[in-house]
Parts: C-alpha cells; structure tokens; sequence
C-alpha cells in the first residue's frame, strides 16, 4: 500500500513539475499578452532578450496584480502609464504614481533592436540622480504614443541622446570621485576643482570619442520614427520590453481622454491583463 501511495505522490508530483516546466518560459522565447480595456484590446508581445522583466511581468499578470488597475498618468502625444497598486479603487483626485512592490529590476538595454517607437512597452522608473543604474520599477509601465518626427527633429534628437549621454556619464565621475571634490571643497581649492573639473571632461572626450555613432539612428529607425512615430529622446534611458503587436488604435483613444492636474484621466481607464496561451 506505501508502495502504491509514493507511487501515485511521485506521478503527480512528475505531472506537476512538467506543467510548471511547460508553463514556464526559456530564456529567449517571446510571450503575448493581451490588455482589456474599455476603449478596446492590446496584444502585446513580450522580448525575451529582456527576461528579468518578462518573467516579473508575467508573474504579476498570473497573479491577476493589473486587473482593475488605472492607467493613472495618460499625456497626449506621449505616452500612457499604468501599473501603480495604489490605483487600485483611488478615489477621484487622488495624486498617483508612488506605489511600488519594494523592489526594482534591473535595466536591460536592447539598443537599438528595442526602441521607443509606438506601441512599445517599457519599464517606469525613478530618475538618474536618485537611480544612476536605471533600475526599472516592479510594476509600473508604459506604452509608447508618442507622434512622427521630421528629419530636422530626428537630427537634433541624436545630438541631445550624445548629450544626455555625455551628462549621465559626467555625473557618474563626479560620484566615483567625491571624496576628492569634497576634500578640495574643505581646502576651499579652486585651483584644483578647475583641474579636476578639466580632467573629468577630457575623460569624457576620451570615453566618447569612438562612441558617437551608437547615438546615430539606423536609417530603419528613422524611418519608423518619422512613418509611425514614437519618443525617441527615451531611448537607452527606459528598458524597452515589449510591444503592442495589435490594437496601437486603443492607444490612440486612451491618450486623447480628457486628464485632470497631474495628468490622471478624470473618468477612470481600467485594464486586465493576462497571458494568451
């Protein structure tokens, strides 16, 4: 009888692990997902060349943790928000965009296969002067608006992405060396902070001078941004994780909603997410 019993254990046990196995995805496989809401339905494909934040998706997805949630920050022209657990039943005029899961993932740069063209889905996060790693919020994303650029604009934003780039990496420097910078400051040495100050920006022209071409689109790109449209001064800054494959109208209709003070629609936009099998 104990026989038969380990027996029976061990065969459920087996069929389990091989559901879960099944269930769950290798490293690089894409999954679809479907958003609801009642301006229409997204399907929206998963990378899995960005697996930390596919799985955290999906496994807040399998645990229902989006359904009835607000797309709470919705800016025409933009970008829609949603994913903040304190949306959850807000009452009208309630600020939000502070509600996390205590932890954060990551960043998991893809570029420039993965870009902020429209449709795509990317990871909210808090800045670089508090987070210099561009680790992703738990929970919180977005889906890219965003609107056609002309070939002026497009020229101008590769110039501003090797700026900001320049700046993100100049402040990065400038942490790694601020116990000298405030022992020079205590020495009241101007001197020396002009030095250093000139040492630092000959790093930078040092660092960056075979690195200019990273931030020159690929003629593909242009042509989606200038064709389709999209946010590409996010580029490299926000992980790109997805995108929507079927419905960008639904994007269309939530980011031209009337929004209140804080960018928040002033009639509630809900959505359900779950895994397509």
């Amino acid at each position: 009888m104990k026989r038969v019993l380990i027996s029976i254990t061990l065969t459920i046990l087996m069929s389990m692990a091989s559901i879960n196995a099944a269930e769950k995805p290798s490293n690089n496989k894409d999954v679809m997902v479907e958003l609801s809401t009642e301006f229409g339905t997204m399907k929206i494909l998963l990378y899995g060349e960005t697996p930390k934040h596919r799985d955290n998706f999906l496994k807040l997805v399998e645990q229902g943790f989006y359904n009835d949630l607000l797309f709470h920050r919705v800016i025409k022209d933009f970008m829609i928000q949603g994913g903040d657990p304190d949306s959850k039943g807000a009452a009208q005029g309630k600020q939000l965009g502070a509600g996390d899961v205590g932890y954060t993932i990551p960043a998991e740069f893809v570029y420039p296969k993965y870009y902020h063209k429209k449709g795509a889905l990317a990871a909210a996060r808090q800045g670089d002067q508090v987070n210099p790693e561009k680790r992703s919020s738990g929970c919180q994303f977005y889906i890219v608006q965003g609107k056609k650029l002309t070939d002026a604009e497009i020229k101008q934003m590769e110039y501003n992405l090797l700026g900001q780039a320049k700046e993100s990496r100049f402040y990065e420097i400038v942490r790694e060396r601020s116990a000298e910078i405030q022992k020079l400051r205590m020495e009241k040495n101007q001197a020396g902070l002009n030095n250093l100050q000139s040492e630092i920006v000959a790093q930078l022209e040092d660092e960056f001078k075979d690195k200019a071409s990273q931030y020159v689109m690929s003629d593909e790109m242009k042509e989606v941004y200038k064709t389709v449209g999209g946010t590409p001064f996010l580029d490299n800054a926000y992980t790109v994780f997805g995108e929507v494959v079927e419905g960008l109208e639904v994007i269309d209709k939530i980011a031209a909603v009337e929004t209140a003070p804080g960018d928040r629609p002033k009639s509630d936009v809900k959505m359900k997410i779950k895994v397509i099998k």
